[in-house]
């Protein structure tokens, strides 16, 4: 329990004493968007590393050389806990947003933060703002900003193996926008908090980064089906994973 008090002692504070440097942030913003951008997202890597340190994460990386480092990519990963979240973050190369759930805007300097490291927010039950989110995903990847989303569209509390089914609509964003679909395969983040609620306990966390690839190159039927396609990518990752831990 220490732990979990220790991790979310450390959110409250942060977001309290993050105010006046938000404030600069903002003015900071109407004349360079991209220092704005690079500092937020600097900060927030800070603080998961710390959290991830006082949870007793260690992490392991695999296939990041593959990521392309001159241009936008979709990073699409399965989603078993919060701390996916934390580990993308400090993993990944360049500015990068992930795609929340609109319920996130609920909470007034979280939410502020999370637009500062480039998230969206979708709405999940109304069709026509779910869209708007994706052409907002569309342009950000255009301006060089890499997107994260979670298919599955909710923490998935089954098998490892066992993803729930991909929101075709997800993969829109990298076939309109022509960047290459990075996909991502994590494992151990829910063995750290969401297997034993409230506990956080120490573990390993392994995040692989698998062979970028371009909607437009594949054969028609996985181009027609690019998130099934993207889902059996990594599932196969994750066993690998799993027959190499």
């Amino acid at each position: 329990m220490i732990r979990f008090i220790l991790v979310a002692l450390t959110v409250v504070l942060f977001l309290i004493l993050s105010i006046p440097l938000l404030a600069v942030l903002w003015v900071m913003d109407r004349f360079d968007r991209q220092r704005r951008q690079r500092i937020s997202i600097r900060v927030i890597q800070g603080i998961f590393r710390f959290i991830l340190k006082l949870a007793g994460v260690q992490i392991t990386i695999e296939g990041l050389e593959q990521v392309p480092k001159d241009r936008a990519v979709l990073y699409v990963g399965n989603h078993r806990s919060y701390f996916d979240i934390l580990t993308g973050y400090v993993t990944v190369p360049g500015l990068m947003g992930f795609v929340a759930k609109k319920e996130m805007l609920r909470y007034p300097l979280l939410k502020t933060w999370m637009k500062n490291v480039n998230c969206l927010f979708l709405d999940r039950e109304n069709i026509k703002e779910g869209l708007k989110t994706i052409l907002a995903a569309i342009e950000q990847i255009k301006s060089g900003v890499s997107v994260w989303i979670f298919p599955e569209g909710t923490r998935n509390e089954g098998d490892l193996l066992d993803l729930l089914e991909f929101h075709e609509g997800s993969l829109k964003i990298a076939e309109k926008s022509g960047c290459p679909v990075v996909p991502v395969a994590i494992m151990g983040t829910a063995e750290i908090f969401e297997s034993h609620l409230p506990f956080i306990r120490p573990g390993q966390v392994r995040i692989r980064y698998g062979t970028p690839f371009l909607i437009k190159e594949l054969e028609p039927a996985e181009r027609r089906h690019s998130g099934a396609y993207t889902r059996e990518v990594i599932i196969s990752m994750l066993k690998e994973m799993e027959a190499s831990a």
